[in-house]
């Protein structure tokens, strides 16, 4: 609608604005204008220039406010459709009310070839309205000539008129060849005879198709048998007269028919098979069908998978060709549209193993393809095997009969009510074959109407009567044929005339494949129209099974992809189930009260560690704590420290992080680990291997023990932390640790819900995790068996060098010991993180623990105890209430006893050596003196060599003693 003028504009913004304040008086109702005016029921205002929110805000409009009544749907207003504020405060016309009124449809109101009389009301035709239908000269009216408007419907269907046909002996006869199944397999001739007779009528009273000729019909019983209509089929073709077209009735006779009838140029309409084989075009390449093909089904299957969000299905199929064929072209259909067949199974009579096969394989979602003997065999087995309920949903074919499930089978051995139980909720699809909607069709007639007109033509009840659900299909057979020809002979080539066909012309043929394949018109069974493999277009029913009755749900048109649901589907669990178990993915974290004890035990230990370290610093002026290599101690407490903090990180999943800081906190525990086991137990193996070194080989390294220099220690150690600092840098960039997920079995949760549960566990990896591993615990494991062995060939050495080497002797079978232990039980337990996690943070607490303990506890005992002022000799008597201590000590008198008993014997022998040079010079002067001069005056003897005191003399065995 156009806005307002724009006078008016000002006037509406005064009243949309806000009121005056002060306590002015409201002014009266004619100066403020008219008071809002409500909509009528199923209709509306249009209140020009304003929008929705405002005319909430206000309760006046101003004077010369015009709104506008509309209504909704098929109705009209009935009074004033416009009203306008006056100045009194009243609208106008306010005497009579505006109402949206119902109307029957226009269509009515016109009649080709002839007039319509409204009587009672006006356009639009209201409720009370009546129209008067006459047709002009040279046609007659077909229908009821006077129809009345009540509540939007015309009591009668709006009749055409006719043009009158000339007399039967002026037209030419065409003739049709049919092959109606009158017993046999499917006896549906016994209704669809009479529906193409009754048809033949229909078109042959009609002028305005076929006006030149009269359609006949020619017909034979085929007993729905191959042989019998080879037989009928030979008789139609080689007697007079020449029939135009060929009409069979079931799919194998069809198929013969179809086959054979293009090396005679016909056409061949069906209008009862169903076989997906017959869609073959270059083996059939001139049949057409009024019944559609089994594969019709397959579009509505797929189109209903995709509105409850179905994307796995499964299938069981009977073993014959209509089934297998619905199958392959379902299968096709659903990989189109991204749904895929997980399971396919089959029977032949027997459908026990494949029930239980798609029980195994978890199948919810099922298409059932199968005739109603074998459903029941079907169906028994699902009760037994409990595949039915609000889990699952079956879909089937809808040609069964309505009570087919409680049908007395002696093959079967369940009760009706536990078949009853078993196909509760399944859907099926079903082609429609009579229209729903009260619609003309082309015949003038409803499919209501073509119902009753049929049951009055036939012998016997309906229910007893093959075919009866297909007669609508023969009865719009005969229309296409008809419509077909009509095209044919007047709106095709000029000179082409019907009654110059013969089995030779394949011109004539030609024109009316082409007409057959543009038909498209409304039948009495819906829209006929043919797809490009001649097949039907129709249709499908949806129903659902509701407390064993079956119930409408919706249908689809295949042509148009339209669905139309009545909202009245019905689950067993209140929703759609799901196409497949779900499955919920659960995370395995570490138990947090398993982290916070042992991360309290880590702290624990990292404090012990500062404390060892101060302590160890604070004193290290200390002799004792000097001759114990205070600094390998130092990096001791270090290491055990960085050891003691991989804990933290080493309990750390995504319970406490995202994953992308996995990465990070893996590459935390390598490091930390690797550092504090390099810088611990390295330290420890550097003392223990340098004491090896020197005290058993005792020739070679006397200096060795005389002197030791510490940076040869510190290159040791130094050494195995750059190992592994070059490894695990290498190990970094070449291939990093990142997060992966182990997936574990589905475990079924305890209530009873259509889930599973799927358990992961995050864990730290690399692509050549196990190579890594080998090289890393290949070294490490080395290290540690060879410094067990060093540990223990030296538990009996004592060096004042390092005098707790035996304590570190202790901490190294302790690492060693739990790390050879501990490792492999942490690889075979890594799917149980806690149990993983408890081993391996549980190791490292103790080993660091024990470690501190037994390396810094003793220094801290003996200072507190005896005080760093005390001598150095009574720092060495006084080690402590330990035997090792006390064989160190003794071991430290000893040597230097014999340091000052060797010193004594050098002097000694240097002593003895110099005599012996004097008296070899002596007896070198008495050699060249003359001889003994006689006796001195005395008489006594001559005097010879002077004694050696008893000092001078050399006792071997005192010294050797001396020296022992």
């Amino acid at each position: 609608m156009p806005p307002p003028p724009p006078p008016l504009l000002p006037l509406l913004l005064l009243f949309l604005g806000p009121r005056g304040a002060g306590g002015a008086q409201a002014p009266n109702a004619s100066a403020e204008g008219c008071q809002i005016i409500h909509p009528p029921w199923e209709g509306g205002i249009r209140y020009r220039g304003l929008t929705r929110d405002q005319v909430k805000a206000i309760s006046f409009l101003p004077v010369d406010y015009e709104i506008e009544y509309v209504c909704r749907g098929e109705r009209e207003v009935v009074g004033p459709k416009v009203r306008k504020c006056l100045a009194n405060g009243s609208w106008t016309e306010m005497d009579t009310p505006s109402r949206c009124v119902r109307i029957c449809s226009r269509s009515y109101l016109m009649l080709e070839n002839g007039k319509v009389f409204l009587t009672g009301g006006d356009l639009p035709a209201l409720d009370g309205a009546r129209v008067d239908f006459r047709c002009d000269p040279d046609f007659h009216l077909v229908g009821v000539s006077r129809s009345a408007c009540s509540q939007g419907q015309w009591s009668s269907p709006k009749p055409h008129c006719q043009v009158a046909r000339p007399p039967h002996s002026e037209r030419r006869a065409v003739y049709i060849g049919a092959l109606f199944p009158m017993s046999g397999g499917w006896p549906g001739g016994q209704a669809c005879q009479p529906a193409v007779e009754m048809a033949l009528e229909d078109v042959n009273r009609r002028r305005d198709i076929l006006p030149d000729y009269e359609l006949k019909l020619i017909h034979h019983d085929s007993q729905c048998d191959p042989g019998q209509a080879t037989k009928y089929l030979y008789e139609l073709l080689y007697n007079d007269p020449i029939k135009i077209i060929l009409m069979p009735g079931c799919s194998s006779v069809s198929t013969l028919v179809a086959e054979a009838a293009r090396m005679w140029n016909l056409i061949v309409l069906s209008y009862g098979s169903s076989s997906p084989a017959l869609s073959n075009r270059q083996r059939f390449p001139t049949f057409f069908r009024t019944h559609p093909s089994a594969t019709l089904h397959n579009p509505t299957r797929v189109k209903l998978f995709e509105k409850w969000g179905w994307k796995k299905i499964a299938t069981i199929q009977q073993t014959t060709e209509v089934f297998t064929s619905t199958l392959d072209d379902l299968e096709e259909r659903v990989k189109e549209a991204g749904i895929e067949i997980t399971f396919r199974q089959s029977f032949f009579s027997d459908p026990a193993v494949p029930v239980k096969n798609l029980k195994r394989q978890d199948a919810r979602i099922i298409v059932g393809l199968f005739y109603e003997t074998e459903a029941r065999k079907v169906f028994c087995e699902v009760y037994k095997e409990r595949l039915f309920g609000k889990k699952y949903v079956w879909f089937l074919i809808g040609w069964y009969a309505d009570n087919w499930f409680k049908t007395y089978d002696p093959s079967i051995n369940c009760t009706a009510d536990e078949m009853a139980e078993a196909v509760e909720g399944h859907i099926t699809t079903e082609i429609v074959m009579l229209n729903p909607a009260n619609t003309r069709s082309i015949s003038n007639m409803t499919s209501q109407e073509f119902v009753e007109k049929l049951t009055k033509r036939l012998k016997r009840h309906p229910e007893e009567t093959g075919g009866f659900q297909e007669a609508p299909l023969a009865y719009d057979a005969i229309w296409a044929l008809a419509l077909a020809l009509n095209k044919t002979s007047g709106g095709g080539r000029a000179g082409v005339r019907l009654e110059d066909f013969n089995y030779n012309n394949q011109t004539i043929t030609d024109q009316i494949y082409r007409a057959m394949n543009s038909s498209s018109f409304e039948g009495v069974s819906g829209h006929v129209v043919f797809d490009a493999s001649g097949s039907r277009m129709a249709w499908t029913l949806i129903e659902q099974l509701q407390g064993g009755s079956y119930k409408k749900i919706g249908y689809y048109d295949s042509t148009k992809d339209d669905l139309s649901w009545s909202k009245t589907d019905k689950w067993i669990g209140g929703s759609p189930p799901a196409d497949q178990t779900l499955v919920i993915k659960t995370f395995r974290f570490l138990s947090q009260k398993l982290f916070i004890s042992v991360s309290v035990l880590s702290s624990l230990g990292i404090v012990l560690a500062v404390v060892c370290l101060s302590f160890n610093i604070y004193n290290s002026h200390v002799r004792y704590i000097q001759n114990s290599q205070p600094t390998l101690n130092n990096l001791t407490a270090v290491g055990c420290s960085l050891a003691l903090a991989a804990v933290f990180p080493l309990g750390l999943d995504g319970y406490h992080i995202g994953r992308s800081q996995f990465p990070f906190v893996c590459q935390a525990r390598l490091w930390l680990l690797g550092l504090g086991f390099s810088l611990g137990y390295g330290s420890m193996f550097t003392k223990i291997w340098w004491v090896h070194t020197v005290f058993t080989k005792k020739e070679e390294k006397k200096e060795w023990r005389k002197t030791l220099e510490p940076w040869k220690l510190y290159a040791t150690v130094g050494l195995l932390v750059g190992t592994d600092l070059l490894t695990l840098a290498v190990w970094q960039m070449v291939d990093p640790l990142h997060r992966t997920v182990e997936t574990f079995a589905k475990e079924e949760p305890k209530e009873d819900i259509d889930v599973s549960i799927l358990p992961q566990l995050e864990h730290c990896s690399s692509r050549k995790m196990n190579t890594w591993l080998g090289i890393f615990y290949g070294y490490k494991g080395l290290l540690l068996l060879l410094g067990i062995f060093l540990a223990y060939e030296t538990k009996s050495v004592s060096t004042e060098k390092i005098n707790d080497h035996r304590a570190v002797g202790m901490a190294i079978y302790n690492v060693a010991v739990l790390c050879l232990i501990t490792a492999p039980v942490t690889m075979i337990l890594s799917s149980q993180q806690d149990a993983a996690f408890a081993f391996a943070s549980l190791a490292i607490v103790f080993s660091s623990y024990i470690t501190l303990v037994v390396l810094f506890v003793p220094k801290m005992r003996r200072l507190i105890t005896r005080g760093e002022w005390q001598s150095e000799a009574q720092d060495t008597m006084k080690t402590g209430s330990s035997t090792n201590n006390h064989e160190e000590e003794k071991s430290r008198l000893l040597e230097k006893e014999n340091r000052e008993l060797e010193k004594i014997i050098a002097e000694k022998q240097e002593r003895v050596s110099e005599l012996r040079r004097q008296l070899q010079s002596r007896q070198q002067l008495r050699a060249r003196r003359p001889p003994p001069s006689p006796p001195g005056p005395s008489g006594g003897l001559p005097r010879g060599p002077p004694e050696l005191p008893d000092r001078l003399s050399c006792d071997g065995s005192r010294v050797h003693l001396l020296y022992k």
